[in-house]
């Protein structure tokens, strides 16, 4: 070894020292990259709906008991069993999962003891919450909302509310229900009603169009669908979605009424609008909000709807109004009751109420009040057609042998008679004013 290398070897190793140091410094003060916290999924939400806001139900800690809530879940609300993934019920607590598949995220909703339950914070009034009034007013101080159902006009044929017979009128729905909500709300307000429309003339209450919803139609489609499929769903999710949400926008927000009336015309299947199929059967049902499906109950928005509607306790206001309508309506037009088929999972019968069923609807869900959804006649029956084709008049015609009413004054004059039965039965009248 030359005498060189022996005076630098000392100096070579404390600089492969001092780099080892080094480097151990560096490995303890700078720890390695910690993998990423995965985040939960995004809660599944139906089409254009918001994520729910939970914590808007705080308010609903201790306004109802284990008991009743229990009952109205599993009777009313929901038609079968997945709500227990969702919604766990213990001695003091519900614990419900708000965005799903996140089994932490859970909102904690606490009963009420019997003796000593919180009252329940709603802006609607039931009819035992008015004040008493006079019996030519009973409906004095009640604010109703009308929503006549579908839009009408030039939208109808996108609707597939529209058919047409021969060289007949065209039957179109959106029309008809308008016309009856003209008719309805000078009726109810000379009884002391505080009337709003939600659609006044055939144009949509929403600014969005179907065109607007390409993109939301393309990312729904599937590879295999057509260009004229994603058009359907564009236009269905124009009408059928967007429409409804911002009719419910003007209701909650807006309006703010005691009760909402959607009103609607039945059908049942009638083939090729240009040549439609007329049956000879008519019914009569009103629909309430409730029977969840699995399905439905598995998305964060229609799980919230869902316990809104419960711990606001709208079903039973709907049950006591819908009733006093339905048997009114019957008497005075004579339809008997639909029946939805046994095997039917989307929907529950209201016991001892055979014109009444319990059915998840998006209108009845997102009206924050509750809210009575009329399905009455059947447009392409032969029967209820040609009273549709004979227009609106006063007093009797002769329509298929029979001395009928212009379909559209039964319809308001049903529905008006349904009310004031109602409200007057359960508001402690004063004296009547008549006469003074």
């Amino acid at each position: 070894m030359s005498s060189i290398s022996r005076r630098y070897l000392p100096l070579s190793c404390l600089v492969a020292t001092l780099l080892a140091v080094a480097l151990l410094f560096h490995s303890r003060s700078v720890p390695p990259l910690a993998p990423p916290i995965p985040k939960s999924a995004p809660p599944r939400i139906s089409m254009l709906a918001a994520p729910p806001d939970w914590k808007s139900l705080t308010k609903f800690q201790n306004t109802i008991t284990r008991d009743e809530f229990q009952r109205l879940l599993t009777t009313v609300f929901t038609t079968g069993e997945a709500w227990k993934n969702f919604i766990q019920i213990t001695e003091k607590e519900s614990l419900i999962q708000t965005d799903n598949p996140s089994p932490d995220d859970l909102f904690r909703l606490r009963f009420a003891r019997a003796e000593s339950t919180n009252p329940t914070p709603r802006l609607w009034k039931t009819a035992a919450e008015l004040s008493p009034t006079a019996l030519d007013r009973p409906l004095a101080d009640l604010h109703i909302a009308i929503d006549p159902g579908h839009i009408g006009g030039e939208w109808a044929k996108m609707e597939e509310r529209w058919f047409v017979v021969g060289g007949g009128t065209p039957v179109c729905e959106g029309d008809m229900t308008l016309l009856v909500a003209n008719l309805l709300k000078p009726r109810l307000e000379a009884l002391g009603a505080i009337v709003s429309l939600v659609r006044e003339n055939s144009e949509p209450v929403t600014e969005v169009r179907p065109a607007d919803l390409q993109t939301l139609a393309l990312d729904s489609s599937t590879p295999s669908d057509s260009p004229a499929a994603r058009q359907r769903l564009a236009e269905r999710l124009f009408y059928r979605t967007a429409e409804i949400r911002a009719r419910a926008d003007l209701v909650n927000h807006t309006l703010k009424p005691d009760l909402v009336l959607c009103l609607h015309f039945n059908a049942e299947a009638w083939g090729d609008p240009n040549q439609p199929t007329l049956i000879d059967r008519t019914h009569l049902h009103l629909l309430l909000n409730g029977a969840y499906t699995d399905e439905e109950v598995g998305l964060a928005d229609q799980r919230f709807a869902l316990l809104q509607k419960l711990l606001q306790r709208t079903h039973r206001e709907e049950a006591l109004v819908g009733a006093t309508i339905a048997s009114a309506f019957a008497e005075i037009s004579h339809l008997p009751p639909y029946t939805y088929p046994p095997e039917s999972a989307s929907v529950r019968p209201v016991p001892g109420q055979p014109y009444l069923w319990i059915r998840n609807l998006l209108a009845n869900r997102l009206y924050d009040c509750p809210v009575i959804f009329m399905e009455p006649y059947v447009m392409n029956s032969s029967t209820d057609y040609a009273r549709i084709q004979a227009g609106d008049y006063a007093g009797l015609r002769e329509i298929d042998g029979k001395m009928l009413p212009s379909i559209f004054h039964e319809y308001a004059d049903a529905v008006t008679a349904g009310l004031a039965r109602h409200y007057s039965l359960a508001r402690t009248p004063e004296k009547s004013t008549i006469g003074r």
